[in-house]
C-alpha cells in the first residue's frame, strides 16, 4: 500500500477510523477518480478565462436536449420524503452532533466542509461522531459533568454529510507522496464506516455535494458512488445526494446536475451566500455593474436572487427532486430579547416567501429557530411531506436575469467595507483556532461569510469603487488603514494571547489576499496550510 497517513492518533479512537480496510479504500477512490478530479479543476480555471474575456455565461447549448427532455430522477427514500427543517452543524464536537440529532429538525445537515476547520483532528473526530450515532452509541459527558445523549422520545434528525468540496486537499493522507483529495477522504471513510449501519437503520449513506461548477462534476460523483456502493456490496442508488447551487456556472446547469446523478439526486439547494462569492469570483474583473453592494444590503428579493430561487424550484419540481431554501443564521441572544424577536420576524418571512414559491423545506443553524421554520413550512404544506406536486410553469428564466447583478438595491459603503474586514478577521481567526462554525454578532457564520466579505473588498480596490457615506475611492492605501484599525478592535476584544495566536496571522492572510493583484480563488486554501 503506497499510503501514508502523517498522524495516526490525532483523537482517541482514531484507530477504529484508519483501519486497513478503510485506508485500502480510501487508496482505491483516490487511484481511480482523482486524475479526472484534477482535470476537472483545471477546466473550471479554463472557463473563468472566458469569462474573464466576455463577461459572460449562458446555458450550453449541447445539453438541450436534457433540459428539454422528459426525465425525473429515482423517487426518494422514505427517510427523505420529508426535509421541512434542516438544522446545519459541523460533526464535532460531539456535543454539537448531539444537540443537532435532538433538535427535533427532519435532517441535519452534518458538515464536514463550511462549518468545520478541516484539521486532522477534526476529519478524524466528526466521522467517529457520525459511525456512533448511526449505531445509537453516540453520548458525551462535559468536564462539569453534564451528559448528552441521543434523544429516544422522538425521531432523530436523519444525518445528511456534507463532505469537502473538490479543491481542498487532505495533506494528512499521502497517496504516492501527494495529497489526497479531501471530498474522497471525508466521503470514503463516513460511507466505508457508516453505509450498512444507516440501511439497517432504514435511512442510508446520504450527502450534499457542495461547491460544484458543471455537470461533468456532477458525474465524477456519480462515477465515485456507483463504484462505491459495488465496493461495500449494497444495493446501486442507496446513496442519495442533495447538491448545492451556490456558484453562477451551476445556476445554467441545475437540470444537466440533476440528471447526471439521477439515479442518487435528490434535489438542490440555494446556497445563497456562496452563491454570491461565487459571482464576485466569476466577473471579478468584469466591470462596475457586477460589483455588489454591502453584503447585508443583497436580498433574496433582489431580481436576479428571485431568477435563481425560481429557477431552482421550476427544475427541481419537474425533475421530481426536492428544493431546499437558504440558511437562517441568527443565534438567540437572551440578553437582548427584543433583537432577537426582530430577527426571528426577518426568519420568519424569509422561510415564508420559500415555502410559497414552492420550496419543500430550509435550513436553519440553531435549535431555537426550528420550531419557527417547521411552523411556517406546516401551514402551507399541511399533510403533505413535500411540494414535489408544486410545478412552475410560470418561470421562465433567461441569462440575463441571473446576471443582471446591477438590479440590486444598496449602496457601497465605507462601513460595509469595515465590516467585512472585521468578519473576514474575525471569522477566519477563529477557524484557524479549529472551529469553523462562528458567532458573528448574533449569527452563525461559516466560510461562506468570510469568502464573500474578503472577494467584495478585492472587487472594490479592482473597481476603484466610490463609498456613498464617505466619497472616498477603494484604493489598497485605505483598505490597509480600515484593516489596521479593525485588527487593533479585535485585539482590545479578544486579548493579546488570542490576538498574537489567532487574529494576527488571520488579518496578515486577508491582507494578503485582499490586496494581492491576483485573486485567491478560495480563503480556505492557504488558510489550511497554518493549521494542523
Amino acid at each position: 500500500m503506497a499510503i501514508t497517513v502523517t498522524d495516526r492518533q490525532p483523537v482517541d479512537r482514531a484507530e477504529q477510523i484508519l483501519t486497513p480496510k478503510a485506508l485500502a479504500f480510501l487508496e482505491e477512490l483516490h487511484r481511480r477518480f482523482a486524475g479526472t478530479r484534477n482535470r476537472l479543476l483545471e477546466a473550471r480555471q479554463a472557463k473563468r478565462d472566458g469569462v474573464a474575456r466576455t463577461s459572460r455565461l449562458d446555458f450550453l447549448p449541447e445539453t438541450q436536449e436534457i433540459r428539454d427532455g422528459d426525465w425525473k430522477v429515482a423517487e426518494a427514500p422514505a427517510a427523505l420524503r420529508d426535509r421541512r427543517v434542516e438544522m446545519t452543524g459541523p460533526a464535532t464536537p460531539a456535543k454539537m452532533a448531539i444537540n443537532a440529532l435532538n433538535s427535533g429538525a427532519k435532517v441535519w445537515l452534518a458538515d464536514l466542509e463550511d462549518a468545520s476547520t478541516p484539521t486532522w483532528a477534526n476529519v478524524i473526530d466528526a466521522i467517529l461522531n457520525l459511525r456512533d450515532a448511526a449505531t445509537g452509541t453516540l453520548a458525551f459527558t462535559s468536564p462539569e459533568g453534564k451528559e448528552y445523549k441521543l434523544r429516544t422520545d422522538a425521531p432523530l434528525a436523519v444525518v445528511v454529510a456534507r463532505p469537502r468540496g473538490w479543491h481542498m486537499p487532505e495533506k494528512h493522507l499521502l497517496i504516492d507522496g501527494e495529497p489526497a483529495v479531501g471530498a474522497l477522504v471525508d466521503f470514503g471513510l463516513h460511507f466505508f464506516h457508516t453505509a450498512k449501519q444507516l440501511l439497517l437503520n432504514g435511512h442510508g449513506p446520504y450527502y450534499y455535494l457542495p461547491k460544484m461548477e458543471s455537470h461533468l462534476e456532477a458525474r465524477l460523483w456519480n462515477e465515485v458512488f456507483v463504484f462505491a456502493q459495488d465496493f461495500l456490496g449494497i444495493p446501486q442508488g442507496s446513496i442519495r445526494a442533495t447538491m448545492l447551487i451556490e456558484t453562477i456556472p451551476a445556476a445554467f446547469e441545475m437540470d444537466e446536475l440533476l440528471y447526471e446523478l439521477r439515479d442518487h439526486a435528490s434535489g438542490l439547494n440555494a446556497g445563497r451566500w456562496d452563491y454570491l462569492f461565487s459571482i464576485i469570483k466569476y466577473f471579478r474583473d468584469a466591470g462596475e455593474e457586477f460589483v455588489l453592494p454591502d453584503r447585508a444590503s443583497v436580498v433574496m428579493t433582489a431580481p436576479f436572487m428571485r431568477a435563481y430561487t425560481e429557477l431552482l424550484v421550476k427544475t427541481c419540481h419537474k425533475r421530481g427532486a426536492f428544493a431546499m431554501g437558504g440558511m437562517a443564521a441568527v443565534i438567540p441572544n437572551r440578553r437582548h430579547p427584543e433583537v432577537t424577536e426582530a430577527a426571528f420576524a426577518k426568519v420568519r418571512a424569509d422561510k415564508t416567501r420559500e415555502a410559497n414559491d414552492g420550496f419543500d423545506g430550509s435550513w436553519v443553524a440553531h435549535p431555537d429557530l426550528v420550531p419557527t421554520c417547521r411552523e411556517v413550512f406546516d401551514a402551507v404544506l399541511g399533510e403533505r411531506a413535500n411540494q414535489l406536486d408544486k410545478q412552475r410553469p410560470d418561470v421562465s428564466v433567461t441569462a440575463d436575469q441571473l446576471l443582471d447583478i446591477a438590479s440590486a438595491d444598496g449602496q457601497v459603503t465605507e462601513s460595509g467595507l469595515r465590516l467585512n474586514l472585521y468578519v473576514a478577521v474575525a471569522y477566519t481567526a477563529v477557524w484557524l483556532s479549529g472551529n469553523g462554525a462562528v458567532a458573528i454578532h448574533n449569527l452563525m457564520e461559516d466560510a461562506a461569510t468570510a469568502e464573500i466579505s474578503r472577494s467584495q473588498v478585492w472587487q472594490q480596490i479592482r473597481n476603484k469603487s466610490v463609498l456613498a457615506d464617505t466619497g472616498n475611492t477603494v484604493t489598497r492605501e485605505l483598505v490597509e488603514k480600515i484593516l489596521g484599525e479593525e485588527t487593533e478592535r479585535l485585539r482590545t476584544e479578544f486579548g493579546d494571547e488570542a490576538f498574537r495566536r489567532y487574529y494576527q496571522p488571520a488579518s496578515k492572510l486577508i491582507a494578503e489576499i485582499c490586496l494581492s493583484e491576483d485573486y485567491t480563488d478560495f480563503l480556505t486554501t492557504p488558510a489550511y496550510e497554518l493549521v494542523g
